[in-house]
This record gives C-alpha cells, structure tokens and sequence, in this order.
C-alpha cells in the first residue's frame, strides 16, 4: 500500500466522481513543435479511447510492417481517458501514405504528416486536460480551493499511476533489489522508477509536514522557471523570497541515485532521512545505474478555468488546465476533491499495460 502523504491546502472538504464517464477525462499533449512535411519519420497525430500508448504503438507497428522499436511517441498517456497524442513511425523513402483503411480499436486518426527528426520520449512541452467532476458536495469549498491551488500550486508528487495497482511496482522493485532478474528493460524501468519516486514523494510530505514546503532555506537547490537548470542556494535574501513567490524558481528534491547529494544543511539532512528510511530504494537505485538528479516540488498549474456545468440535482464541474511534461493531472485532483475513480478497469487483454502517464 502506498503511504499516505501530506496535503498542502490540508484535506478536501468537496467530494465528487471522476470518470463517470470516459470522455469525462480528456488530455492533449502538447509538442514545442509541428511535422515540417519531409523526412524519415512519419508523424501520426491520433485521438485514442480506452488504449494504452503501448498498445497503440503497437498496432502501428503492425500495421506499417516495421519493428516496433520503429515507432515513438513523446509520452505515456492513460489508457481510461479520451486522449490526443502523435506516434512517430521510421518509414525512409518518398512513400505517400494513406491512412484511411488504418483500422484500431479506439482510435482515430486526426492527421500526419512526415517530419526530419524522430519524435523522441519527454519530447512535449506539456499536456492540456479537460476533466468533469460529478456529484460533487461542497461547491463553495471547492472553488476556494481551486483558487489556492491555482495561486499557490500543489505538491508535485507522483500519481498513483508511477507505483502501479495497489502500489505493485514497488513490491517488484524490492523483489529487483533483492535479486529477481527482470530481462524486460521497460518493466525494469517502471520499477525504478517507482523505487525513486518513493523516496521523492516522502521528501516533499516531510517538508509539508515541518512547514517547509513554501519556505526556501539556505543549502536548498533552486530550479529556474522553465528550465532544468539549479543552483544552490547559499543564503536567502529578499530578492530570492520575490522570485520564489512570483514563481520565477522553485525548490526542488533528489530524485535518489548515485553521487553526493546537491543539497546541504538541514535540507540535506532532511533528504538524507527520508533516504535512509527508504534503506532498500537508496542503496538499491545507484548499482543500477541511476545518478542524482533534482525535480520541482512545486507543480504549477497554467491556462486554469473553472466551470459549474450543472448545480440540480446534484453538482457537475468542468475544470481545465495545462501542466509540464512529467507531472499528473491526478496530483491536483488530489489537492482539489476528495475523489472517487470510476473508471471500469474491464478493459481488451491485448491492450493491458502498466502505463505512467501525466494523468
């Protein structure tokens, strides 16, 4: 089981449903970029219901005739959801194609176009989501929290989606560590991945916890807004308090791996705790390969809107928002409502996979 994790706006008074419906979770991703129109690589620009990206690279791949490691996509999206995303398919040549008799279950093909570069993974700006929330209680309390979330932001926690069903993939990690061989180098990843951000999420839960979320302090790392690109932080001063609440930079914590922490002083100390807690994770993660790396703790979310769809006899709420690539649609909702998922999880056997999508 997961552990239960701190809120920042403390626990949602609202309650309500999600994915009543399928198409009352919607997600297009957003690419920095459009097909110039020649190339190697054909994009496919595909709105896929109810299936997974994996299984829909796939089908590509059949239907193309090439090796499915041929076929490329920028980022994994939920497979219980109505979502937009572009395939990239390695066809040299000058071939004209037409995709009309392209026939997959859930999907449609919007367009396509060839382009003179592989759609690489993380190549996406970030996604849009529409999502509807019904019956839901407490609407006034709803749309005060929404707007401390838009404000202020969440903690930017991995989705439940990273760790899998009831949290399997980090039983799987362990077992990885233990000594189980996993020859699947995607299924290897997944469970890494989860290892690692365990250890991330407990960070950003112990800073809320000892009210540190919103406060930067001397030997934290600062990320710059837009980039990649941190520094540490060796004294804080008015000008560094301005920009982290204008949201110019923001604190970020270790994504665990080999090498020496960046951080130093009590947000070092802290880091290396919840490391430790995590015995396993920490010593497991670098004799795989995996160095140091940092991500935000804060998610900001853009472009937000809120809609009351429908008020009698219960309450229906449309709300819409972008986020950057890497981060989950279900880390606000978390903030947001106290929700339950309806998704009906009966789904095609060909199209099952364990997916962490930005949802």
């Amino acid at each position: 089981m997961l552990p239960e994790l701190a809120y920042l706006h403390g626990k949602p008074k609202s309650k309500g449903s999600l994915r009543v419906k399928q198409s009352d979770f919607k997600v297009f991703e957003q690419l920095p970029f459009l097909p110039c129109g020649e190339g190697e690589h054909l994009f496919v620009h595909i709105r896929k219901t109810g299936a997974n990206t994996v299984f829909v690279a796939r089908e590509l791949a059949k239907y193309f005739k090439v090796k499915e490691q041929l076929v490329s996509y920028a980022g994994l999206k939920d497979r219980f959801a109505i979502t937009e995303q572009w395939f990239g398919v390695h066809v040299p040549g000058k071939q004209v194609y037409d995709l009309s008799d392209l026939n997959i279950e859930g999907i449609e093909v919007l367009s396509y176009k060839r382009h003179n570069k592989k759609l690489r993974t993380g190549a996406l700006t970030g996604n849009r989501f529409e999502l509807i929330l019904r019956d839901v209680t407490e609407l006034k309390a709803l749309n005060e929290r929404w707007k401390s979330i838009v404000e202020q932001g969440v903690p930017n926690y991995f989705g439940e989606q990273r760790f899998g069903i009831d949290g399997g993939n980090i039983d799987k990690a362990l077992a990885l560590f233990a000594g189980t061989k996993v020859k699947d180098k995607k299924k290897r990843g997944m469970y890494l991945s989860a290892a690692r951000s365990t250890i991330f999420n407990d960070i950003i839960s112990e800073r809320i916890k000892q009210a540190h979320f919103s406060n930067v302090q001397t030997g934290d790392v600062l990320m710059l807004a837009g980039t990649q690109s941190v520094f540490h932080l060796d004294e804080v001063d008015d000008s560094i308090k301005l920009r982290f609440s204008e949201k110019d930079v923001d604190i970020t914590a270790t994504m665990w791996g080999s090498g020496e922490l960046m951080t130093s002083a009590a947000p070092a100390v802290l880091e290396q705790q919840v490391a430790d807690n995590h015995n396993e994770f920490s010593q497991g993660l670098p004799r795989f390969g995996l160095k140091q790396e940092r991500r935000r703790i804060r998610l900001v979310i853009a472009a937000a809107d809120i809609e009351v769809l429908a008020s009698e006899p219960s309450s229906t709420v449309k709300i819409s928002f972008s986020l950057a690539a890497g981060s989950y649609a279900t880390t606000v909702l978390r903030e947001l409502i106290d929700y339950k998922d309806c998704t009906q999880r009966v789904i095609p056997k060909a199209n099952v996979s364990t997916e962490q999508g930005n949802s």
